[in-house]
């Protein structure tokens, strides 16, 4: 990840404000409440579905079937939980909250409040190794500064860390659970009870339904596995290709909003099976442009935006999915063996 922007970024300064009133004009803003209802009510009837499914079959290994089909549920969750998140559905905090607390807590086991928060934070300044959560120095590094001065074991698991992020990915829904509780036992929280309440709600159903449907503990461990893998798999790989390897601006350029949120940003193409495998944030530049823009938008603001920023001279990032990995996991494998750590 360079640490400087890109060479050659224009001044479109007041750029921004020109684009959200062509997006405007063309009806992009406005919110889809009955895609959004059907959505919800097609996962709490498969959901249903796939419960009482385990529960005829309860003791055999065939429950283990389940795993996969509640990991690709929680995923679908996680995504309408993240349109609620920004807005999406429906315009009251209240109401938003409420929805929140239902796709992110009580189904899905995440802390609504926590997530927000954290995610709102990364939407503010994308790719900032200061502010930016989601690129900050943990297990895994996103910049040669970061990486400097590592020793002993931190400095070989940065070397290695492009060859540990897949199976990393397979441990991410279990991060989220553990990060919602910490966040959830730590004063300071907004509806804290309520978010306590449903976040363990959840937790107590889960370990029911596995207990009830499970033979013993070996049958238990291949189920969770199976769910929480596949489930941090799915959302790791919906994550990844977005800002992975993208710049960091310097501080000029990242004062401009259009600038900063589409030079940090890369968009995957793809049809309507790659939208809903990865709940339109493969359309991530204009996702981040206008959080608030209905996830079934996103496809219809593309050509506006595209066009719109090559019309100025300014840099669209745009590739394939195998190409948007690849490009990731050289970014790692870079930092890692790039550094001077060890």
């Amino acid at each position: 990840m360079s640490t400087q922007a890109r060479a050659g970024a224009p001044d479109v300064t007041g750029g921004y404000a020109e684009l959200a009133r062509h997006v405007r004009s063309a009806g992009l803003m406005r919110r889809r409440p009955r895609r959004h209802a059907a959505q919800l009510g097609a996962l709490l009837a498969t959901y249903v579905v796939v419960v009482a499914a385990m529960l005829a079959v309860a003791g055999s290994w065939w429950v283990v079937a389940a795993g996969p089909v509640l990991a690709v549920l929680a995923v679908r969750t996680s995504f309408l939980g993240h349109d609620v998140g920004h807005r999406q559905v429906v315009r009251g905090a209240g109401r938003s909250r409420a929805l929140g607390l239902l796709c992110g807590n009580l189904l899905s086991g995440l802390s609504y409040g926590w997530w927000v928060a954290k995610h709102n934070a990364h939407h503010a300044h994308p790719n900032d190794l200061e502010t930016d959560p989601d690129v900050r120095a943990g297990v895994l590094v996103w910049d040669d500064a970061q990486a400097r001065g590592r020793t002993g074991a931190a400095a070989w698991w940065t070397r290695h860390q492009a060859t540990m992020f897949v199976p990393l990915l397979l441990l991410e829904a279990l991060n989220l659970h553990v990060s919602s509780l910490r966040a959830v036992a730590t004063p300071g929280l907004r509806w804290r009870a309520a978010e306590a309440l449903t976040l363990l709600s959840h937790l107590a159903a889960y370990v029911v339904l596995v207990a009830l449907t499970t033979a013993g503990p070996w049958q238990a461990l291949a189920l969770v596995a199976a769910h929480k893998g596949l489930q941090g798999l799915n959302l790791g790989c919906a994550f990844a290709p977005n800002h992975k390897g993208m710049p960091v601006l310097d501080a000029e350029t990242a004062r401009d909003p259009l600038l900063r949120q589409v030079l940090t940003s890369r968009n995957v193409r793809g049809g309507r099976v790659l939208d809903a495998a990865f709940g339109g944030l493969n359309m991530q530049i204009e996702h981040h442009l206008f959080p608030s823009m209905p996830r079934a938008n996103l496809r219809r603001a593309r050509p506006v935006v595209r066009a719109y920023c090559l019309d100025r001279g300014v840099p669209y990032a745009e590739t394939t999915l195998a190409a948007s990995y690849a490009l990731s996991l050289r970014h790692l494998r870079s930092v890692g063996t790039g550094s001077r750590a060890g």
